[in-house]
């Protein structure tokens, strides 16, 4: 099923390989050192690996890991979420200036929103630099998240944490396998700072998603309900 409410499951084998990635890679001419690990500015993108291309982001196919996508009609992706086990790691990419990094001021932010409701979030230092780790309140009882954020050319990942990784880093497993290897392809459109990189499904997937949506539509004799 596929509409704005229900995620759609998929794996990034599903997807062609990009020519957006390429594309990517011969129009930068940013000389910035390449990083040892990712995630990714498209030019210093490993070959070889398997990933699913939502546009601005590409995710790898790493074993276990379930990739649930959630996007309107159009094809447009609003969010994306990765499952393994009793973790969760949901993404977002936004725009930056080219100049510095926004991830501190993003963090102070979510922490001052978080002392507004009550919570009490702690700074800790990870792989990446400093995360936000908090205990939250849900309708199913408290919850530990945490929010961790990879400054990079004009971009900016934000990867939340929920379940088992979220309380204890060391269970990232092979959500942080996954968080390591993303691959950001920045268009050369001027964007405002903050604003969400556009993500959408690859078209055959969103053809597929289309006519089960009008299959669904339609009852048993062809005819709209």
């Amino acid at each position: 099923m596929f509409s704005r409410k229900r995620p759609k499951h998929v794996r990034a084998t599903d997807a062609p390989p990009s020519e957006a990635l390429a594309q990517s890679l011969a129009a930068d001419d940013d000389d910035r050192p390449a990083p040892e690990h990712g995630p990714w500015d498209a030019r210093h993108a490993p070959d070889g690996v398997q990933r699913l291309d939502l546009g601005s982001l590409q995710i790898p196919a790493i074993e276990g890991v379930e990739v649930r996508v959630q996007a309107n009609p159009d094809g447009a992706v609003e969010q994306v979420v990765l499952v393994d086990g009793d973790s969760a790691l949901q993404l977002g990419v936004f725009a930056a200036p080219r100049s510095e990094g926004i991830w501190n001021e993003v963090r102070d932010e979510i922490a001052q929103a978080m002392k507004s409701d009550g919570v009490s979030p702690r700074e800790i230092q990870g792989p990446y630099g400093v995360e936000l780790t908090a205990r939250v309140n849900t309708p199913d009882g408290p919850a530990d998240v945490r929010f961790v954020g990879v400054d990079g050319p004009r971009w900016m990942v934000r990867a939340l944490y929920q379940g088992a990784a979220a309380a204890d880093p060391g269970r990232e497993g092979a959500l942080g396998e996954v968080l390591s290897g993303l691959v950001v392809i920045r268009d050369e459109e001027a964007r405002p700072v903050r604003e969400a990189l556009p993500l959408r499904l690859p078209k055959e997937m969103h053809d597929q998603a289309a006519a089960a949506q009008a299959e669904q539509e339609q009852g048993p004799n062809g005819h709209h309900r």
